[in-house]
């Protein structure tokens, strides 16, 4: 380790910090995944862009300039952290933490933080303020918290990751990671802005901005329970927000934009904004996931808006303005892809809207099931199974809520009043037997088995190349 004492005269402007984890892939990553990604150019365009500003978000982006340098810590070596805090308190503040070198492992890195820049364990807490982090190697973390009893604390911060498989913050084993106004910039493969992985933990995101250009590297990659408040988050060619297995994703008056225009592997044909599976890779535990989203916006440039395979999940959507700029793509796909067994593999889904807009159609496949509930004056201009009946679907329409049909729609079950179904020239099936305009009606819902499809191969991952081995939440091998 290297410290070089610095003399900057620049001094730290207000404003809030965004930060970016991107999402490590294991060594068997795909050709694609293996390419390069943005040249400096467009990396560079990333970081000073101006973002849109999500509600009560900060102001501006930090820049590396905003922040006044007191200390460079550096670190070359392979595996290797340039600050550590092991079961003990630490804090650093207005430091440059500068990482180069890789890791040998892929799980070493994923799982215990192997080659992080900045790394706590052992029930450490490390508190970290106006700092610098830059790194540029493959398997090279930011900011990594891992066990559980362990928790990071980091604030008014800018880091940039240019390796493959470099995520800006990162959570495993049960840690803790709280992250106030950051400014967060990944530019490899597979390296999602704020993630997670074996293990999970509990991420607390309030504020900032986190930008991700590479491919595989959403902005958000959950195998934990993670929040975001207030923040700006935006994609540019990948998924804006992955959630695998039984974990979550929260947003709260959250921007966040997603150009998902890349694949990282081919078990999926279509393009999305949120994908909430499960890999079958023993990364995250079978059961129910969730992905709530309560005011704020979400633009998708290419696709659907959601993608729900070979998991259970529930979606929660309140007062959000969600935009779909691809007239192709549809507001919810739940179908099988290639993760998990052919025939047991698709989307079981519930979604709940509250004092919500939903334009676009849904598609649920005849292995896949949806149970839609829509309340409080919320409204659903669409279609459900346009092409004809095909998996499961229950609607029900309570408190003032509309459905507008777009297209002749297929479902299994409808409760409903008189006045909540226009069907605006088309025709409603359910169970068969077309809908009469202005009737009322009574259905029941259809029951969610919260499991995986069982293990169906290679399980590549959207947010990375390839599948670790399977395993429960890990303890540091000695």
């Amino acid at each position: 380790m290297k410290r070089t004492t610095l003399k900057i005269a620049s001094v730290l402007m207000a404003g809030l910090i965004t930060a970016s984890l991107a999402a490590c892939a294991n060594e068997n990553t795909t050709d694609e995944t293996q390419a390069a990604t943005a040249d400096t150019a467009t990396i560079a365009a990333t970081e000073t862009a101006t973002l849109p500003v999500a509600t009560e978000a900060s102001a501006k982006s930090l820049s590396e300039s905003d922040i006044t340098v007191n200390e460079t810590i550096e670190n070359s070596a392979d595996g290797e952290h340039a600050v550590s805090a092991d079961g003990e308190g630490a804090s650093y503040s207005n430091v440059k933490v500068v990482k180069t070198g890789d890791s040998n492992s892929g799980d070493e890195a994923d799982f215990y933080g192997d080659n992080a820049a900045i790394f706590a364990t052992n029930g450490a807490t490390l508190d970290l303020s106006e700092i610098v982090v830059d790194t540029n190697g493959t398997h090279a973390n930011a900011v990594f918290s891992y066990g559980e009893g362990t928790t990071v604390n980091i604030s008014d911060s800018y880091i940039t990751t240019s390796g493959n498989c470099s995520g800006g913050l990162m959570t495993t084993g049960g840690g803790t990671m709280n992250a106030t106004n950051l400014t967060i910039n990944t530019s490899g493969n597979s390296s999602a802005a704020i993630r997670s992985d074996r293990g999970g933990g509990d991420v607390n995101v309030s504020g900032g901005y986190y930008t991700t250009s590479g491919t595989g590297s959403p902005v958000i990659y959950s195998t934990a329970d993670i929040t975001v408040d207030n923040a700006t988050l935006t994609s540019t060619a990948s998924q804006g927000v992955v959630v695998e297995g039984k974990n979550s994703v929260t947003l709260n008056n959250v921007t966040l934009n997603a150009d998902n225009n890349k694949k990282n592997s081919d078990k999926s044909e279509w393009y999305q904004a949120v994908m909430i599976y499960q890999s079958m890779s023993g990364d995250a535990a079978e059961g129910t996931s969730s992905f709530t989203m309560n005011g704020g916006t979400l633009t998708n440039e290419n696709g659907d808006i959601f993608f729900v395979n070979n998991t259970a999940t529930e979606i929660r959507l309140s007062e959000a303005n969600i935009i779909n700029n691809d007239s192709d793509g549809v507001f919810l796909r739940a179908a099988a892809a290639g993760w998990g067994s052919e025939g047991s593999n698709g989307g079981q889904v519930s979604l709940y809207a509250e004092k919500q807009t939903i334009n676009g159609d849904m598609i649920v496949d005849d292995v896949s099931n949806l149970n839609l509930y829509l309340s409080d004056s919320s409204t659903f201009n669409g279609a459900i199974n346009s092409d004809g009946q095909a998996g499961e679907v229950y609607v029900d329409l309570s408190g003032g809520s509309k459905w507008v049909l777009t297209a002749d729609s297929y479902i299994t079950s409808l409760t409903c009043d008189a006045d909540s179904i226009d069907l605006n020239g088309h025709t409603l099936y359910v169970n068969g037997t077309a809908y009469t305009a202005g009737t009322a009606s009574t259905g029941e819902a259809i029951a969610v088995v919260s499991t995986g499809g069982g293990n169906g191969g290679a399980p590549d991952k959207p947010g990375e190349g390839g599948g670790h081995s399977g395993g429960t939440p890990p303890a540091k091998p000695e």
